[in-house]
């Protein structure tokens, strides 16, 4: 099992997770949510919701939200937000313990595609959904997003000889448009709509000082030596120049369907 499908790997991520990475899927959750009728009153899942980034903007609407992901972890930092229309819970985005039809809206922002058998997730985001109701989905293309994307870069730069990382499964099945829209239909949706989103992730030179911080979460980056680690953060630094914030553009598909 890959670490990217094990709770213990988020649960010991999530603080980190929330500083770094929830500021930035937050800009596509903003997107994701721009493409749904939202009102007060309305009931929204987001499912495998990690610090929640889309939950916690949800909720300023005025719907009731409910966060689901399988790491405690996550769940208790979505829950410490104390946001009174959010109720975050643990459950396995695989088998929702939750009614059919139960929602207006179900969302997964770069989290269904981390399942390992995502075509249920998909399957049971549909089934949870009214039907009338939208399920969005949103995915990274193949070469992934922010510093994932940027060490697949380098390391193809520098060390042509290694293998890289392998983006998930669903990432590699829905990076592009139209099979993106056949698996949506697949799974209970209809009126499947795909639009790609760019937004650049920027990188703190600064944090160069602690690569092992700001690369961490990355097998690219725990797979190499610390002679290839140094290497990878000379080259980031001659990337950057004299800026002092790197921007790696990254491109989402972001998925709308009805049911």
């Amino acid at each position: 099992m890959s670490e990217f499908q094990s709770p213990d790997h988020w649960d010991t991520a999530a603080r980190h997770y929330e500083q770094t990475a929830h500021p930035f899927t937050a800009r596509y959750a903003e997107a994701a949510l721009a493409r749904v009728p939202l009102t007060h009153g309305s009931r929204v899942l987001d499912v495998a919701a990690g610090t929640g980034a889309l939950a916690l903007l949800a909720a300023r609407t005025g719907a009731r939200v409910l966060a689901t992901d399988f790491s405690p972890g996550m769940i208790a930092r979505i829950a410490a937000a104390g946001v009174p229309n959010v109720e975050a819970r643990v459950m396995d985005g695989q088998a929702l313990a939750l009614d059919d039809g139960g929602f207006d809206a179900v969302f997964s922002i770069f989290g269904v595609i981390m399942f390992p058998d995502w075509r249920k997730g998909l399957a049971e985001m549909a089934r949870v959904t009214r039907p009338g109701g939208h399920g969005v989905v949103a995915t990274w293309q193949d070469r992934g997003a922010a510093t994932f994307l940027l060490l697949g870069q380098i390391r193809r730069k520098l060390f042509p000889e290694l293998e890289g990382m392998t983006m998930p499964e669903a990432v590699q099945a829905l990076g592009e448009p139209a099979d993106f829209a056949r698996e949506l239909i697949a799974a209970g949706y209809r009126e499947p709509e795909i639009e790609h989103v760019t937004h650049d992730y920027p990188l703190d030179v600064a944090a160069l000082a602690e690569p092992d911080t700001l690369f961490g979460m990355s097998p690219d980056w725990t797979s190499l030596s610390d002679a290839r680690k140094a290497e990878v953060v000379v080259e980031v630094r001659r990337m950057a120049g004299d800026r002092t914030v790197l921007p790696i553009p990254s491109t989402a598909l972001i998925g709308v369907a009805r049911r």
